[in-house]
């Protein structure tokens, strides 16, 4: 996506050429025309072409996504098909055992997180296919917060109720959320094991779990969500990132919020609508993302055009009018939100967006859960939001601004 740094995944390793395989097979018709001496050099220089051919085409195994920098790489780099979020609770004791508690959980997480996203990760389980290239992130609760006065952005807070809200309370919330991120399940599944495993050793109380997914698609290209739409398409520039995603120069400066939605989707119901009229209720084209009143996808929807009667040509209750920075005062919100499937009747959209201040996402939520075309085909189950800290510096640790 436009904000994120450059991070072109480099394609995996190519097949085995079934060169050798081949080989064979001629071996075999040499065995009834000469003989088995002949089909066993034929076998054995099958055997050592096939071996070249692999190592001539194999690529060189991609590096190492860094986990130190200024800021944390789940929030960075480009989104990559598997997700894994975690959210924990600490134990209310005192302020000072509590805060103690959490020192030692970031420091555990800081450690499992960095040693599984290195070039050579020790646990058996991620190695033998190069780099895992995970990514993660890492963030307070705002109840944590104040509980026991952390140094975070003052705009930190749980949201509203919102109407047609269906929360579930054990789904949400928490007072430390994890976020992974790898090219494959089994990474996610892996890693999330470790830092649970982790987390729980030094204090944390496991509160939920959920899984995500991304359809593969092409570097620098907007996946689509289960209603077949590209989502994502209007995130910030680095410039606008740095106005509305991240925070001010200071101790936050380089961290962010990060509010999260699980929302279930009615896809069969969207699906059954006509074409035309999805592309309405969206305000872009389902097969090329195009805005209603452009041409092509990154096109800034025209909110104000008009058709020759009158009417708006990106409809007054379509979701692309309704989340636009114009009727915001131009607040942007980078969104990385991936799919989720837990079953036929429950499937639907992590909605998963930074922002400096977590009053954008409400200002934009209330209208859509008013007037959005979109909303009698989804349900808001699930909601959380932290801070995400800024990342640790080599030989650092995770929250260590925590205390200023």
């Amino acid at each position: 996506m436009s904000t994120e740094p450059g991070n072109t995944q480099q394609p995996a390793g190519l097949a085995a050429t079934g060169f050798g395989r081949r080989r064979a097979l001629l071996a075999a018709g040499a065995v009834l025309a000469a003989g088995i001496g002949a089909a066993a050099d034929e076998l054995t220089n099958g055997d050592r072409a096939s071996s070249r051919s692999t190592a001539s085409n194999a690529l060189p195994p991609a590096p190492a996504i860094p986990f130190h920098g200024a800021r944390q790489a789940g929030a960075m780099f480009s989104q990559q098909p598997a997700t894994q979020l975690i959210s924990f609770d600490l134990p209310q004791t005192s302020a000072a055992t509590d805060r103690e508690t959490l020192r030692k959980v970031l420091g555990a997480l800081t450690r499992v997180l960095s040693t599984a996203a290195s070039e050579t990760p020790p646990d058996p389980r991620l190695q033998g296919a190069g780099t895992t290239r995970l990514t993660s992130l890492v963030g307070v609760g705002p109840a944590l917060a104040a509980r026991l006065g952390l140094n975070v952005p003052a705009e930190l807070a749980d949201l509203p109720p919102f109407h047609g809200d269906r929360l579930d309370p054990a789904r949400s919330n928490g007072d430390l959320l994890i976020q992974l991120c790898a090219s494959d399940r089994w990474t996610a599944t892996v890693v999330a094991e470790l830092a649970g495993t982790a987390a729980h050793a030094a204090g944390a109380v496991p509160r939920w779990t959920q899984s995500g997914l991304l359809p593969h698609t092409a570097p620098d290209t907007t996946p689509r969500n289960l209603f077949g739409f590209k989502d994502g398409t209007a995130n910030p520039d680095d410039a606008a990132a740095e106005q509305w995603v991240w925070g001010p120069p200071g101790p936050h400066h380089n961290g962010t919020v990060l509010v999260y939605r699980r929302i279930r989707m009615d896809v069969a119901g969207f699906a059954a609508l006509p074409k035309e009229r999805q592309n309405l209720v969206i305000g872009r084209q389902a097969d090329n993302g195009v805005p209603l009143t452009g041409t092509a996808e990154h096109d800034d929807p025209d909110i104000y055009a008009k058709n020759p009667d009158g009417s708006y040509v990106i409809p007054a209750t379509a979701h692309v009018r309704l989340t636009s920075p114009r009727l915001d005062g131009g607040a942007r919100m980078l969104r990385r939100s991936y799919s989720y499937d837990d079953g036929p009747d429950d499937r639907g959209l992590l909605f998963c967006a930074f922002m400096r201040d977590p009053a954008a996402f409400t200002r934009v939520q209330n209208r859509l859960a008013t007037r959005d075309a979109l909303t009698p085909f989804l349900e808001h189950r699930a909601s959380a939001v932290v801070y995400v800290l800024p990342g640790a510096t080599q030989g650092g640790t995770l929250g260590e601004k925590l205390w200023e």
